[in-house]
């Protein structure tokens, strides 16, 4: 062959192979498959149960010359605004950002109306950490938003704003905590973040941790660089990018500022400028030589001032301080006390705060005693510098594990909130709302926390925190006592050191086929019979066990002690519905095993080519014993894709359904409906998806839903609970319409769907007050389809109601009283029963309450069978349902017959009296109309 023939011939491979991939790629990105019109059920809607208790907030500001308003950012919720001193929280993200993680928020002095956010939390956490899209910035305080790029930073650690000229802005970017990437350094905008320019960079390894800005001269810029990797096993903090330097010139040129700073190596470090004196600046610095750094000559010269460990523990965490904008003396430094100096840095103070861990402190300029503080529990404003603080129990901002529900009436929804304690919280009440005396907090264990429990019989609950402690909590005795297989405290200790390696948010489940049967995870497999006295190991170490990554957890200046960088441990365990011998094993090294013998032998089932990553949630098939899913994360790796693994036979082969999920929304769970076979939700970094194919296409679900970070998801007694990274516990009620989807419904001119049956409760005495979680409605909502509606449709759609064969209640599209009244429109519509008969219209004169419509309401009917009828034109359908009684009264249904029967005699009473009555007043007005004759 000769040469040129060759060359022609490679050029021909190359050229097939490219278009073989790029259409391989285009089908993977335009999926086919079983979907449906969201029209078909998109007045299903997601209610938020709470709780009501802050999550972790790492930025917050306040406004100049409006003391009532201020802005905070969650660490996975989103944005945040009250106009009242925080009295209350209004969410003002929401469909507007694409994601919810929040490293920096600013409002411009010189314009209020102008507030810029930077995503990606800067604290960057091994557990949890989710990365943000660039900026984003309203002209309207929040009303609006618009996204304006930097996409790639990731995590952005501060934005400033010019104080007279709101369209220039600075950007530090911390970029990716997980690989080197040039996406990083500060970035400045002069047209209001139209454009943007990258104005420093120091390399690809160190990221901008801070950014000052002189208030007197904003030319004036001190930024500090951190060079840092988190790694899944290990978190590096330190290296020869950690410098801070210093602009004159608006950014245009920047100069490395070094004399007096530590001459060994440097870890993260934070910056600020006095307000008060331009030539004082303060440094917190992590370095064997480290502490806070003072300069008095504008960055030229430092002094180490105070080098007390309480100032600079667990640095990657911390290291945030903020000079007084008035005094230059005084100065904050953020840790997991909050700390304040009066001397310069010399000595300084605990601030007491309604929470540990703090982050940032907003100081106003008019009035320094005026703060706003971030911290793991939210955010609070004081107006006394610290004396008194308002609350962080009205901001649904908590960030959930995992999830787990028993079988109560109602049902209760556990979870380890991220930085506080374990809770139970009711899926509804049945009064105003969901508060916090209604929910428990402190259920065993901590805030990472897996619940497990007999969902039977929930009295003892074993309740998990990091290091492998394990509680055995009791309901009624509300007492929890330490159950943990190997009795040390392992914090700080290498983790190759310890008996067993347990991830931060080890697994605990109670077999649902013995109920006496406990699994505690580590690198092996746990199990107790007895209550958690004896624990026997199930398994061999079912992870990589790579010694090269055990050790300790953090360096090379400050070891990581809390647990988060534990590796090559098992993260997800799951019981086979079927068969309680049957368990697949998950870990955070990318390996999945099964047993189908009780544990005596164990199989390597791990998808081919999964490489390292989590498997952060299997789901065994209610359906099909074989068949199983996997949801697996690389974004430690940097990898932000969807990765969702499906087997049909125990993991002997694997195929990948994650076709239609966004490339930036990694999956962390996938739950099958037991209702419906193939029907999956997943939940991801960027929302919900679901599957009506058993994943072979995805459709997202968000509906109502926040658009926030899905840490886990179960299907409970019909309904969906979702766990999120930001906005607490989150409940999709009935899932029927989802069941019966098909042709047959897409193509119907209407179609009413099933309802399923509804438990009557007995209404709530307790009196709620504050933010409250939501509860469903107070009776019965019926769903129905109209294909196509249009304006000119006269015809009325009906819903009847029918005990036996008497139509008790008539709902409407024509109806001209409002509660009756229901919506026609194309797609999915409510009608809302009140379980209250048809009203009585009395008699003219009788005197009747102008808040009920001047009718008498009729009664609200007793437990028992009835049913509905839909009647559209030439279209009707009907179904039976039943009202039960509440489970938590014990009343003998003949006393509910006895009741029903007197409701509808004393109801046909009423009307007996009001017609006679009416035909009185008839007669009487034709006797008047005689005699005036």
């Amino acid at each position: 062959m000769s040469q040129s023939t060759f060359k022609t011939l490679l050029i021909f491979i190359l050229s097939f192979s490219f278009f073989i991939s790029h259409s391989q790629r285009r089908r993977n990105s335009e999926p086919s498959g079983v979907k449906y019109d969201t029209a078909l059920y998109n007045k299903m809607k997601w209610r938020n149960i709470g709780p009501f208790r802050g999550g972790r907030s790492t930025t917050s500001t306040g406004v100049i010359g409006d003391p009532l308003t201020y802005y905070f950012g969650s660490a996975g919720g989103g944005v945040w605004k009250t106009e009242n001193a925080g009295i209350t929280w209004k969410n003002i993200s929401d469909g507007f950002f694409n994601t919810t993680s929040i490293g920096a928020v600013a409002v411009s002095a010189s314009d209020p109306n102008v507030v810029y956010v930077g995503t990606g939390e800067a604290p960057v956490r091994g557990v949890m950490t989710s990365s943000g899209d660039g900026v984003y910035k309203s002209t309207d305080a929040g009303k609006t938003w618009k996204h304006l790029g930097l996409e790639l930073t990731r995590q952005i650690s501060q934005v400033r704003i010019h104080p007279t000229n709101p369209d220039i802005v600075y950007v530090s970017a911390q970029g990716s905590p997980y690989t080197p990437t040039k996406d990083r350094g500060i970035y400045r905008s002069t047209d209001g973040g139209k454009t943007w320019k990258q104005v420093h960079f120091v390399d690809e390894n160190s990221g901008a941790s801070d950014l000052s800005m002189d208030m007197n001269n904003p030319r004036i810029l001190y930024a500090a660089y951190w060079d840092h990797q988190r790694k899944p096993w290990f978190a590096r903090s330190g290296g020869e990018g950690s410098s801070i330097w210093k602009s004159t010139d608006g950014g245009d040129n920047w100069t490395k500022l070094e004399k007096g700073l530590p001459e060994k190596l440097m870890g993260k470090i934070g910056v600020s400028v006095s307000g008060a004196n331009s030539d004082r600046v303060y440094a917190i610095i992590e370095s064997e030589e480290g502490g806070l750094y003072r300069s008095d000559d504008a960055g030229s010269s430092w002094k180490l001032m105070n080098s007390e460990r309480i100032i600079r523990t667990r640095s990657w965490y911390y290291m945030h301080i903020f000079a007084d904008p008035v005094n230059e003396n005084v100065v904050y430094i953020m840790n997991a006390p909050f700390m304040k100096s009066i001397d310069g840095g010399k000595t300084f103070a605990r601030v007491e705060v309604p929470h540990g861990d703090n982050h940032y402190v907003w100081i106003n300029p008019d009035n320094p005693n005026n703060l706003i503080n971030s911290n793991d529990g939210g955010a609070n404003i004081t107006f006394d510098g610290g004396s008194s603080w308002s609350t962080q129990q009205n901001q649904p901002t908590a960030q959930f594990y995992r999830v787990n529900a028993d079988n109560r009436f109602p049902y209760y929804v556990y979870g380890g909130q991220q930085d506080n304690s374990s809770v139970a919280i009711p899926s509804e009440t049945f009064g105003s709302g969901i508060d916090w005396k209604d929910w428990r907090s402190g259920v065993g264990g901590c805030e990472t926390a897996y619940v497990a429990f007999d969902r039977d019989n929930p009295e003892l609950m074993y309740s998990g925190c990091y290091q492998g402690i394990i509680d055995e909590y009791s309901w009624s005795l509300d007492r929890e006592k330490q159950v943990k297989a190997y009795p040390e405290m392992g914090l700080g200790e290498p983790s190759d050191e310890q008996k067993y390696r347990f991830n931060w948010n080890a697994p605990i489940i109670v077999s649902q086929h013995d109920t006496d049967v406990i699994y505690h995870a580590g690198n092996q497999l746990l199990k107790s019979t007895d209550r958690g006295i004896t624990w026997e190991e199930a398994s061999p170490d079912l992870t990589r066990n790579e010694k090269e990554k055990q050790g300790p957890g953090g360096g090379p200046i400050t070891n990581e002690g809390a647990g988060g960088e534990v590796y090559n441990t098992i993260m997800y365990v799951e019981e086979s519905p079927f068969d309680g011998n049957v368990i697949w094993v998950g870990t955070d090294d990318g390996l999945v095993h099964i047993t189908r013998d009780g544990g005596a032998n164990w199989q390597n089932i791990t998808p081919p080519n999964a490489g390292e990553g989590i498997m952060n949630a299997i789901d065994a098939s209610p359906h099909d014993a074989g068949t199983a899913y996997v949801a697996f994360t690389k974004y430690k790796f940097n990898d932000f894709r969807p990765y969702i693994y499906k087997t049909t036979d125990y993991g002997a082969t694997w195929s990948m359904v994650a076709n239609g999920i966004d490339a930036n929304a990694y999956v962390r769970v996938v739950r099958e409906d037991p209702g419906r076979k193939g029907l999956l939700y997943a939940g991801t970094e960027r929302g919900l998806y679901v599957s009506f194919d058993a994943g072979t296409s995805w459709s997202e679900f968000q509906l109502n839903h926040p658009i926030v970070p899905i840490t886990d998801l179960m299907v409970h007694r019909n309904d969906i609970i979702t766990a999120t990274h930001g906005r607490g516990f989150w409940i999709l009620d009935d899932l029927t319409p989802l069941h019966q989807l098909s042709d047959e419904i897409k193509n119907s001119t209407a179609y009413l769907y099933q309802p399923q049956d509804y438990i009557k409760p007995i209404p709530s005495a307790l009196r709620r007050q504050g933010p409250q979680g939501a509860n469903p409605y107070n009776g019965i909502e019926f769903r129905f389809y109209m294909k196509e509606v249009a304006k000119e449709d006269s015809i009325p759609v009906t819903i009847e109601i029918l005990q036996g064969s008497n139509v008790i209640r008539t709902l409407s599209s024509d109806s001209e009283i409002e509660k009756n009244k229901l919506a026609k429109e194309t797609g999915m519509n409510l009608a809302q029963w009140d379980l209250r008969t048809d009203d009585i219209e009395p008699s003219k004169g009788v005197m009747t309450n102008p808040q009920q419509g001047n009718v008498i309401p009729g009664y609200k009917v007793v437990p028992g069978n009835y049913a509905v009828k839909l009647t559209y034109g030439d279209v009707t359908q009907s179904y039976n349902f039943s009202i039960l009684p509440d489970p938590r009264e014990k009343v003998a249904d003949s006393h509910y017959a006895d009741k029903g029967n007197m409701l509808i005699n004393i109801n046909n009473d009423l009307k007996d009296i009001y017609n006679s009555l009416s035909q009185l007043q008839d007669v009487r007005g034709q006797v008047d109309g005689f005699r005036r004759r």
